[in-house]
């Protein structure tokens, strides 16, 4: 008997749950501010020096799991604000029946994100990552 449509989505689905529960676990346990904290660092960081958009990240969703919303917005204020609001966006794009995504969506992306990338790596930024990254 072959499986069923619905088993075939059911699977990969469920395992990706599985998956995303456990790492949310690890980094809610875990303590990313701290230097025992056992993660690949950020390549970008590793290979230029320099606070990629993401850095802070591991930190903003400890802090966001430990109910910690100012620590969150230090960590990476960027994420903790444009992932929200990407995703109404796309929402609402895709409840009026416009496609999710256009020419002018990935460029307010793009220029998003360089400008974050760049601001955060300004000498004397407030919100810049501490040097354990994540």
């Amino acid at each position: 008997m072959a499986p069923s449509t619905t088993t075939k989505r059911l699977y990969p689905a469920l395992g990706a749950g599985a998956v995303l529960a456990g790492a949310l676990a690890y980094i809610g346990i875990g303590d990313p501010h701290g230097p025992g904290f056992v993660f690949p660092p950020c390549p970008f960081h590793a290979l230029t020096g320099l606070y990629c958009p993401g850095c802070g990240g591991l930190r903003m969703t400890h802090d966001l799991l430990h109910g910690d919303l100012a620590a969150a917005f230090v960590d990476n204020a960027f994420v903790l604000i444009g992932l929200p609001v990407l995703l109404a966006w796309l929402f609402l794009r895709s409840r009026q029946g416009k496609p999710a995504m256009n020419t002018v969506t990935i460029v307010v992306i793009f220029v998003s994100v360089a400008t974050w990338t760049i601001v955060r790596n300004l000498p004397g930024f407030p919100l810049a990552p501490t040097v354990l990254d994540g």
